[in-house]
């Protein structure tokens, strides 16, 4: 499954599919669960499997975050074409609600810079995506991640939200959460 997202992060920042087709492919990915990367043709596969389970399982996609130039102007598009709700705005950011697939949080964080190949300027990235585990101990999880070799940075906030972040083999931001929503 990792490999396959990294495949979809891979052709919408070179400009060879769009954001709705890229939050298509990452819900539908969800959805289908890990065969989707066997079943899906060119699809790139994880390098390494760990050798142990985990001792939770993922449950649901908790949020996805943009980086964008204008989140009012981001979040209030997705809104309309996709019938998003909005869940809370900012003057920084916005929580849109993906029905009952999770959230998107879409923050002002992005100075537009043109491509390295000459193709569309880039304006927005994805720096990290959520996934809710079950069942949770924040003690637990941290002993867990820790023992595979991971510095998991802690994310606790009000609410009920707790989550850790960590680095993938290739660097992206991989948030663990409780089953809270929030983010």
């Amino acid at each position: 499954m990792e490999g396959f997202v990294n495949k979809l992060l891979e052709d919408f920042e070179h400009g060879r599919m769009t954001r709705r087709q890229l939050v298509q492919s990452m819900a539908m990915a969800v959805v289908a669960g890990p065969g989707i990367a066997a079943a899906t043709p060119g699809a790139l596969q994880a390098a390494a499997a760990p050798s142990t389970a985990a001792p939770w399982q993922t449950v649901h996609l908790d949020h996805i975050s943009y980086q964008v130039s204008d989140h009012a102007k981001s979040s209030a598009w997705y809104a309309d074409l996709m019938g998003w709700t909005v869940r809370n705005r900012g003057d920084n950011q916005t929580t849109l609600a993906i029905g009952d697939v999770g959230e998107i949080i879409i923050r002002n964080r992005r100075t537009p810079a043109p491509a390295a190949d000459g193709g569309p300027q880039v304006t927005s990235v994805i720096d990290h995506i959520s996934f809710g585990i079950d069942p949770w101990d924040k003690d637990r999880v941290k002993a867990e991640l820790t023992s595979r070799g991971l510095s998991p940075r802690d994310d606790f906030q009000d609410g009920g939200f707790e989550s850790y972040h960590v680095k993938d083999p290739d660097g992206w931001d991989l948030q663990i959460s409780n089953q809270s929503t929030g983010g």
